[in-house]
């Protein structure tokens, strides 16, 4: 297995078959995707194949009471990690939220967020990532929470 920095187009596919199945493939790509300072990643098999992705972008924490104590300053965010259903527990997400984690320290990064499902939730507790606020509901989505990871 390995990491490595990808263009957007080259993880759309995954995107959209994991996170907006049933939707266009244009679902999957956001105006952040093509910000300068944003990077993403693709977890790959030995063999070539795509095993996860994530997108990491510079966005400010939600301006909500529960966060308002965090840092503002070195603040990025975690979109759209994907992993490939066929291979979900065989590390690939893993490695992926943890170069990225890694390259979001290196460019000065001092706390990661995201918006993440609830369904994921134990993935982002196991990686030392805390849920901080109140459940919402993303339309069409479902239920989600914020969840925060300061990095060292």
């Amino acid at each position: 297995m390995f990491v490595t920095f990808v263009p957007v187009e080259e993880i759309l596919d995954l995107r959209q078959r994991v996170l907006r199945p049933g939707q266009p493939r244009a679902s999957a790509l956001t105006e952040v995707d093509l910000l300068p300072d944003t990077f993403h990643l693709a977890a790959r098999a030995d063999s070539g194949g795509l095993g996860a992705c994530a997108t990491f972008s510079t966005e400010p924490l939600p301006d909500t009471p529960a966060l308002a104590a965090f840092a503002t300053e070195g603040v990025w965010r975690l979109r759209k990690l994907a992993s490939d259903p066929d291979v979900r527990g065989q590390g690939f997400g893993k490695a992926v939220l943890r170069a990225g984690l890694d390259a979001c320290a290196a460019r000065g990064g001092r706390l990661v967020w995201c918006s993440g499902r609830l369904a994921a939730a134990g993935f982002y507790e196991h990686h030392d990532f805390t849920p901080v606020g109140d459940r919402y509901t993303v339309p069409g989505i479902g239920p989600h929470h914020h969840f925060i990871h300061e990095l060292p």
